[in-house]
């Protein structure tokens, strides 16, 4: 295999592709099984590897390569993204619509015990602008952060809200609720759900109209479990209201005006919107500090200014897969329009 940095300004993600026009799935997966330790060495030093110009033409072919790296795949998913099931262990990356741009995030950053790799597979590149899906390494944010800022995170923690419409329906029109709570814990047994909940850290709140306000505290920053090394951990600048407009703000001075200024405009009233119209602690997602004190918009201004200095952007190619040491690596999505299929798994 050859291997080569895809951006010099990162070591992440590590690019390995086939030498001699070698692109069968068999001899991937042959590299991955003659050396495990290789590849996970090169998970923690890089942190995410991109696998590109391998024959990985549907889910099957990408779970085996993702059980070659992880066996142990998991399959319950406890985030807020929609996600249609392709395998027993493959999903959709998102069913939000494309224009709907996803901040850069460790994945499940507020569950009890997150996963240790996740892994995307393009099975159809929407051949357009957009549509990446960049990486950050979230080591690096945590370094380039003024010591202040992350300093007060380290000691304060975070606090995160969630509130889900139930199975009677409601939250349906609600263009902030991403899924109902029976969809996130695949029951409608409510004792099931609290005991879900328990176990994960999260303390449940029944509401009246058939919701459930799910509210849990965590460390801002984490030390990686191997290496010790201090990583920014937490979904706050996916939470915050200033979210919205602020990551438009960015995506409109990398891809131009329109249309992605007038999805910024739409973000910056939506927000705006909820703000005037309701308690934040009544959105779909919100954050505070641990101790429950409103996080001013400067701390995610400089939050967000380190995370989009560390991104690395890279199109995606049909059969690509990117395998991403979820302790140190976070991503996101890009907006796009046209088809587009990208596949997940985890472990």
């Amino acid at each position: 295999m050859h291997t080569a940095p895809l951006d010099a300004r990162s070591v992440a993600p590590l690019l390995v592709t086939p030498v001699a026009g070698d692109a069968a799935l068999d001899t991937l997966l042959s590299w991955i099984n003659a050396d495990p330790n290789r590849t996970q060495r090169l998970l923690l030093e890089h942190g995410a590897l991109l696998f590109r110009g391998f024959s990985i033409p549907d889910p099957d072919s990408f779970e085996r390569v993702s059980r070659a790296i992880a066996p142990d795949l998991k399959n319950d998913y406890l985030g807020t993204s929609p996600r249609d099931a392709v395998t027993p262990y493959v999903f959709t990356a998102s069913e939000l619509p494309g224009h709907y741009p996803i901040p850069q995030h460790c994945e499940m950053t507020f569950v009890k015990t997150p996963p240790e790799h996740l892994f995307f597979c393009c099975l159809t590149p929407n051949g357009g602008a957009g549509g990446e899906t960049p990486l950050a390494d979230f080591r690096k944010v945590y370094a380039d952060l003024d010591p202040a800022v992350r300093d007060r995170w380290a000691e304060r923690g975070v606090r995160i809200v969630r509130n889900y419409g139930g199975p009677e329906g409601h939250g349906k029109r609600d263009p902030t609720q991403l899924k109902r709570w029976d969809e996130m814990f695949g029951t409608t047994d409510r004792a099931l759900v609290e005991q879900k909940a328990a176990a994960n850290g999260f303390t449940p709140r029944w509401r009246d109209d058939g919701r459930l306000q799910l509210t849990s505290v965590q460390a801002a920053v984490r030390a990686h479990p191997v290496t010790g090394q201090p990583v920014w951990f937490n979904h706050a600048n996916v939470f915050h209201p200033s979210a919205p407009a602020g990551e438009y703000g960015y995506i409109a001075a990398r891809m131009g005006a329109w249309p992605w200024r007038f999805w910024q405009l739409a973000a910056w009233t939506l927000a705006r919107y909820h703000r005037w119209t309701r308690d934040p602690e009544d959105a779909a997602m919100h954050v505070t500090f641990g101790d429950g004190a409103a996080i001013p918009a400067s701390d995610l201004d400089a939050i967000r200014a380190a995370i989009w200095k560390n991104m690395v952007f890279t199109q995606w190619q049909a059969g690509d897969v990117m395998a991403i040491d979820n302790r140190s690596v976070a991503h996101g999505r890009m907006p796009y329009a046209g088809p587009r299929l990208v596949a997940v798994s985890w472990a």
